[in-house]
């Protein structure tokens, strides 16, 4: 699998809204595998490199 740098890095509030479609489309869960998921695990990522 590549990695690929995006232009603008996710962050948290990008992750939020992501997560916020997610839980609503599955009965208030975000399953772990899910694009929600990878997307808070980047924003968290991202908010550390400054």
């Amino acid at each position: 699998m590549s990695k690929k740098v995006s232009a603008k890095p996710t962050t948290k509030s990008d992750a939020a809204r992501i997560q916020s479609a997610t839980a609503q489309q599955n009965g208030g869960q975000v399953p772990s595998n899910s694009f929600a998921a990878r997307a808070q695990r980047a924003s968290a990522r991202n908010a550390g490199k400054k």
